[in-house]
């Protein structure tokens, strides 16, 4: 089964006077960027929340932002940073000076700087670390049941457009030995036409027009195709983590179907394989959401 890299959680849980709500967002991204927002009392805890992560989420750019309260308020204590206060207030008597001002410092001045204040460093014993994990964990499994669900759709989608590829192939399969036969014939019209007597090049003239027309069977391209699209599905519901597989797969898809567009003689096979490779674009495009 296959997951989407888009996708939402939220998880909350509360223990005593200590409350925990965490959000997580995923859109698609290359490779695993994980985004954290948390309160200045947690980040000597986010290499440890980083590897949670990690072994839940394989793929995309992750959000996470963690929101602590205590007492029913957000849990971010500020105190005042004596040494920045005390640089701070020279700074402006050092600008009094400088302007010639005469104005008195006041406490609206020193409130316009924000680096005076400090969050008062908070800890937590391992109990309350257990109930943000578990408001974490909350969090990923919902985000994770909406990449599950997203990703049944898009497996939906991608089977239904190799089904197409598959029938526009059942189509230049079907034509193919006919439009070569065909071309044969007609460059055999053809030369008849500029030469008019045939009999001493008749032998030699049938063998050269049989390599010719050779040149414009794709049967080996169709049956290399066929398997590419036999093993997408394989990979596509048997696979835990398809994505770069899955793209690997259609650069391949996309070159049988240039090659039998380029050996085509029938219009209706060189439409056939313009369906294909618009089919297989879209399918490129559906496969970067794919985890």
């Amino acid at each position: 089964m296959i997951y989407s890299m888009t996708g939402y959680g939220k998880g909350t849980a509360a223990h005593n006077k200590i409350s925990v709500e965490i959000e997580v967002r995923s859109v698609n991204s290359r490779y695993l960027d994980i985004s954290l927002r948390l309160p200045s009392s947690l980040l000597n805890k986010e290499y440890e929340l980083r590897e949670l992560i990690k072994k839940s989420v394989k793929r995309g750019k992750i959000s996470i932002s963690i929101q602590l309260k205590r007492n029913g308020t957000e849990d971010e204590e500020l105190t005042i940073d004596r040494e920045k206060l005390k640089t701070y207030v020279s700074l402006l008597k050092g600008i009094k000076k400088a302007a010639k001002l005469t104005d008195k410092i006041k406490l609206d001045h020193l409130l316009q700087s924000k680096d005076i204040f400090a969050p008062i460093e908070q800890l937590y014993s391992e109990d309350e670390f257990e109930l943000i994990k578990k408001a974490l964990a909350a969090a990923i499994d919902e985000l994770l049941v909406m990449k599950k669900n997203e990703g049944h759709e898009l497996a939906a989608d991608l089977a239904n457009r190799i089904k197409i590829i598959e029938e526009k192939l059942d189509v230049i399969e079907k034509n193919a030995a006919v439009s070569v036969a065909e071309y044969f014939e007609t460059l055999k019209e053809r030369i008849k036409i500029l030469i008019a007597d045939l009999t001493p090049y008749n032998e030699r003239l049938q063998a050269e027009l049989a390599l010719i027309a050779d040149r414009a069977d794709a049967t080996e391209e169709c049956v290399r195709l066929r398997s590419h699209l036999k093993f997408f599905l394989e990979s596509l519901y048997n696979e835990d983590e398809p994505g770069r597989k899955l793209n690997f797969l259609c650069q391949e898809m996309n070159r049988e179907a240039n090659t039998i567009s380029s050996k085509s003689v029938s219009t209706l096979i060189t439409h056939n394989t313009v369906l294909i490779k618009e089919e297989i674009e879209k399918i490129r495009e559906q496969i970067q959401n794919i985890e």
